[in-house]
């Protein structure tokens, strides 16, 4: 199985950190025939989810631990029957290296047969005479799987993370392990060395640079770059990385300048995701984090984006911008946790903790009646998160 690449922002996405993350594992996609998949570490929030919707484009998959899972470990070997003779079990065997997965008809697992529970059966059963040995042998070899079958080997699902059952499986002498499905469906069978010595997730970090701030078990896995726009933060790497932050208003600039020098021209989906991020870090060109670089990456995105196929047909660079902070913007019917917690990064300082939460709004007028109810959720999220 081909590995995957995760691309992937920061908890508690942000519109730049979804669009980052899409355009990027595109292009690692297109430039370097990399298996990318995009990937969210939390809940999209409205404006995103207006831009996904707009553009016609899925969410990326959500990933909220990057420890590795049994699925990665598990090999799909072949199956006999219960029912069916030894002798389909023997010759599975003989092909993955003594090891014969027995799986119900309805697909899930009944046992394993390998060469320790074949002879132990075979021990108890062969006629000691060397005269009638071979035909005995070949008589046994005829008598059901379910006979010879180990069923208590141990099971686990294929989503489970590996850390999590190391101990039960040092506790085992088994070599050979079961994986299932969420439905307790065979999926393949996983030997103890691979379990012990699991291949790392690979991941590519976008929007971000913080440990604080990434997936969850990010130790776990095998960090490979990191495109960022912010203040350098704390990253843990075993080896050397590419690296790169700019200072720019956001990290789509970045995204759509590295396409531009692969020589590549985006998808109008593509460039419209990466204009949308844009836009919503830069609060349409009005921050002052906002560069040059900034805006002509979007001049560059919107020839892509507004093209006569895409979804934003019609559209041009203020439209589509002031329709991205529109869909971020307001407060009046959201909860005020909800407010204070949807785009928060936190951060640390000497011994200092500390955390900075934003909201959009259209106007400020709207803001004075909601400070009271904002600023007691800003105090349980200060307690909740030891700030």
């Amino acid at each position: 199985m081909e590995m995957i690449t995760y691309v992937i922002g920061h908890v508690n996405p942000d519109t730049d950190s979804i669009a980052s993350a899409i355009g990027y594992a595109w292009l690692l996609q297109e430039r370097d025939g990399i298996n990318a998949v995009p990937a969210r570490a939390g809940t999209t929030n409205p404006q995103t989810t207006w831009v996904l919707d707009r553009l016609d484009l899925e969410a990326p998959c959500l990933l909220t631990d990057v420890s590795p899972r049994f699925e990665v470990v598990a090999r799909r070997m072949d199956t006999t029957l219960p029912d069916e003779p030894l002798r389909n079990a023997w010759e599975i065997a003989s092909r993955t290296g003594g090891v014969a997965a027995i799986v119900n008809e309805d697909g899930t697992p009944y046992g394993l047969i390998t060469g320790i529970t074949l002879f132990s059966f075979l021990s108890e059963l062969v006629v000691p005479q060397a005269d009638g040995q071979d035909m005995r042998i070949a008589e046994l070899l005829e008598m059901p799987c379910h006979e010879a079958a180990d069923t208590g080997v141990p099971q686990f699902k294929a989503g489970s993370r590996i850390r999590d059952a190391v101990n039960r499986i040092l506790r085992q002498e088994r070599n050979y392990f079961i994986v299932v499905d969420d439905d307790g469906q065979y999926v393949g069978l996983s030997r103890q060395r691979d379990i012990l010595n699991p291949p790392r997730v690979q991941v590519v970090l976008v929007d971000h640079n913080e440990k604080e701030q990434a997936v969850g078990a990010l130790e776990e896995a095998e960090l490979l770059e990191i495109i960022d726009h912010h203040r350098l933060g704390n990253p843990f790497t075993r080896a050397p990385i590419r690296f790169t932050t700019e200072v720019v208003g956001s990290t789509s600039t970045i995204i759509a300048e590295r396409i531009l020098e692969a020589g590549l021209s985006a998808p109008a989906k593509i460039a419209g995701i990466l204009l949308a991020g844009i836009f919503s870090d830069t609060l349409f060109f009005t921050s002052p984090t906002t560069t040059e670089r900034d805006r002509n990456a979007a001049e560059r995105l919107g020839r892509r984006a507004f093209s006569a196929k895409s979804p934003l047909k019609g559209e041009s660079l203020e439209t589509y911008g002031e329709a991205v902070l529109k869909a971020g913007a307001g407060i009046s019917t959201r909860d005020p946790d909800e407010i204070v917690t949807s785009d928060t990064k936190t951060y640390t300082s000497g011994e200092l903790n500390f955390g900075i939460a934003q909201a959009e709004v259209t106007n400020l007028v709207q803001v004075d009646k909601h400070l009271p109810e904002l600023k007691e959720a800003l105090e349980r999220l200060q307690v909740n998160r030891a700030l």
